[in-house]
């Protein structure tokens, strides 16, 4: 006679809200998100840390994962991707990122070998969920760079919530630091809200709404740069007039009707739409002089004098609109089948007119060099010139279907997560699919340890950037990037001293194909328009997590990386994102007779990225991809702390007051943030300067911000 029993449900994480079922994803605390020290927002700033991230400048929110760039990583808000702005090219033009870290709830995060119902790029997944208020509260935050306001509110039987948001930020004290004679006027400001309404325990809705305003306005006047060596060190001495500014403005609405017919049925469906309008306009001239020194540090004989002339009006005008549908069934609580379908209507204008005009001693560069005595004939010459007029309003269509199961082999708990995706543009007529599988092992030992093997095929699925060629104009033959990915991670739980630890080692491969070659400048990526190369990537990242101060997280990060690519079977050379060694913490501490004295530490090592060959056409007005393999260069390496330092006068444990004016307080804190406290000179990218009479190529450095303390007050009602 057969035997009965009870199946024992198997948990693999902890309960969370929204349910997650990535084996890759990782759960990030989104109150340390709110908490760290960092200028470029604060889950973007906790991201950095990671051992798979790397972002070489404090003033971009962007990063990079895993040798890719920042055009291959996905943001999800509730569900709904976002979209970043497309023409930003300095990490200086970036404002609020646009995760407001005082409305987010839930934060997961994957570098790789993602779950299928995520999209198609090739490197990483960030989903956010926004928190719904249970009762009226009101939040805010003043510094010496911006301000926050938030406030939320439940109806008494729940069924209503809202939360709304709205922030201001001005960097300029913090440009500044940059040692240049510039007029800054940067001012970003967002505006968010999320309303939820219940009709009852099976119908709801919800609305998410976003607003940004995003001006950056920048007078240059002189700027002095030293560089070169011990042996040879170089000055250069650069003049400016003229004047850039720069107009961002991005609306997003996403309404959303959720049905749950039974606990087993969760149906969705979301309706959004996106409009992004971008502006950048400037015309700036600049004279500059190179110049060396002697054994006594006077200046010598000028290597070089010239001029240079860049303009641009560039206009950008994106919407896009759409609808997505999505279920979930769950037949027991350990299985779980999901499809979706999406539908998305593009319109992208864009009118491009961009030049700039390189002048050395009278002569126009590049130009054909000659011997000293004879006639150069060479015509006056613009070192690129980009005119585009485009219009295309294609449609999106994708599709996903994917089956979670955690289930026992033998005494070992096992989790398998496998499914594909399809998508199809109408732009290029690519139809493109998506494989992927996760597997994971816990095995019954008397260590806590946990084996996971992820991988499938990704796909960069191109956009703005991707097909637009270097002339400015659209290619309509433009296929999708390549990654056949494999990830092998091992997660081990330990407990040292009596508090708990968590080791987390993942090794990676990703075989590249299709690749569009592109050029890097700051954060801008400009794209070749033509598939004409192949990669690989590997790495090895590791992170400790845990308590290394009781009842507080922090974690130490370390990773090795590169990534190559070949380009028309030229050989393989370094990407721009070739990070190799990179190391990071996150470290949090109290006062142990002061609990109410808080400390939090961010700490970044990473080797410089590759910043060799400037844009180069050949004579047909071609990338000429041989330069990038005759010219390479790195930057130096990044270093930097930033110091957070807090004073908590009331919360809600031991610092509680009740009564009073004071009392109406449930949090109330006073911070000084230092950033870069070691004043250290970070390279962001190299500008070219050209000597006419040698032909030799200077890289001179744009550098990023120095030194700066910030005074911040939070409040919680």
């Amino acid at each position: 006679m057969p035997k009965e029993g009870q199946i024992e449900e198997v948990v693999f994480q902890k309960k969370a809200k929204n349910k997650v079922t990535d084996l890759t994803s990782i759960e990030i605390s989104a109150k340390e998100a709110q908490q760290v020290a960092s200028l470029s927002g604060g889950i973007e700033g906790l991201l950095k840390t990671l051992p798979s991230v790397n972002s070489n400048s404090e003033l971009s929110s962007q990063y990079m994962v895993r040798g890719g760039n920042f055009d291959e990583n996905l943001i999800y808000i509730n569900d709904i991707e976002i979209y970043r702005p497309y023409l930003i090219r300095n990490s200086l033009q970036e404002g609020l990122s646009i995760i407001n870290p005082d409305m987010v709830s839930n934060i997961n995060f994957s570098a790789g070998g993602f779950e299928p119902k995520y999209g198609d790029k090739m490197s990483s997944s960030l989903n956010i969920y926004y928190r719904q208020p249970t009762k009226f509260e009101l939040s805010g935050e003043a510094s010496l760079i911006g301000g926050r306001l938030s406030t939320g509110f439940a109806s008494k039987n729940q069924r209503l919530s809202a939360l709304f948001s709205a922030r201001y930020r001005n960097t300029n004290l913090v440009l500044n630091t940059l040692n240049e004679d510039t007029d800054f006027n940067p001012q970003y400001q967002d505006f968010q809200s999320y309303i939820n309404y219940n009709f009852n325990s099976k119908w709801a809705v919800s609305f998410l709404g976003y607003y940004s305003k995003n001006d950056f306005e920048v007078v240059p006047k002189q700027k002095e740069v030293d560089f070169g060596t011990l042996l040879q060190p170089i000055k250069l001495n650069i003049g400016y007039i003229g004047r850039e500014n720069d107009q961002y403005r991005n609306v997003m609405g996403t309404a959303t009707v959720t049905f749950k017919p039974s606990k087993k049925w969760k149906l969705t469906l979301d309706n959004f739409a996106y409009q992004n309008r971008e502006k950048e306009y400037y015309t700036i001239a600049s004279a500059y002089e190179l110049q060396t020194f002697d054994s006594t540090g006077n200046p010598i004989t000028s290597y070089d004098v010239g001029g240079q002339i860049d303009h641009a009006r560039n206009d950008l005008f994106v919407k896009t609109y759409g609808t997505q549908f999505k279920t979930r069934f769950s037949p027991d609580i350990n299985t779980d089948f999901e499809i979706g379908f999406k539908y998305e209507k593009e319109n992208l204008q864009d009118l491009t007119n961009e030049y700039q005009l390189v002048d050395s001693i009278g002569y126009s560069s590049p130009r054909n060099f000659v011997n000293p005595g004879t006639l150069d004939a060479s015509l006056l010459a613009l070192k690129y010139n980009i005119n585009g007029e485009n219009h295309i309003e294609p449609t999106r269509m994708s599709a996903y279907a994917q089956y979670s199961k955690k289930f026992y082999l033998g005494e070992n708990k096992m989790f398998v997560n496998a499914g594909a995706r399809v998508a199809h543009w109408s732009f290029n007529d690519e139809t493109i699919f998506s494989p992927r599988a996760q597997i994971a092992i816990k095995p019954n030992w008397d260590l806590d340890m946990l084996f996971k093997l992820s991988g499938g095929v990704y796909y960069q699925a191109p956009f703005y950037k991707e097909i637009k060629d270097l002339d400015g104009n659209f290619n309509p033959n433009i296929k999708s990037q390549k990654s056949i990915q494999i990830i092998l991670a091992n997660d081990f739980e330990f407990k040292l001293k009596e508090r708990p630890f968590k080791l987390t080692t993942e090794a990676y491969y990703k075989k590249l194909s299709d690749l569009i070659p592109y050029f890097q400048d700051n954060v801008r990526i400009r794209y070749s328009g033509e598939n004409n190369a192949k990669g690989y990537a590997y790495g090895l990242d590791a992170r400790l997590f845990g308590e290394f101060v009781p009842g507080i997280d922090s974690w130490i990060s370390a990773s090795y990386a590169r990534v190559f690519e070949n380009i028309n079977d030229l050989g393989n050379v370094p990407r721009p994102t070739d990070q190799r060694l990179r190391l990071a913490l996150f470290y949090q501490d109290y006062m142990p007779r002061f609990p109410s004295m808080r400390v939090n530490l961010t700490l970044t090592y990473g080797n410089g990225l590759p910043n060799g060959a400037p844009i180069q056409l050949d004579e047909k007005g071609k990338p000429d991809y041989t330069f990038r393999y005759r010219y390479q260069t790195t930057l130096p390496s990044y270093k930097r702390v930033d110091i957070g330092l807090s004073k908590i006068f009331i919360d809600q444990k031991d610092n509680k007051v009740n009564g009073g004016f004071w009392g109406n307080f449930k949090e109330l804190s006073l911070g000084v943030q230092i950033f870069n406290a070691f004043n250290i000179n970070n390279t962001v990218a190299n500008t070219s300067i050209t000597d006419v009479n040698s032909g030799l190529i200077y890289p001179v450095p744009v550098r990023l911000t120095g030194r700066f303390f910030n005074v911040k007050l939070e409040f919680r009602l």
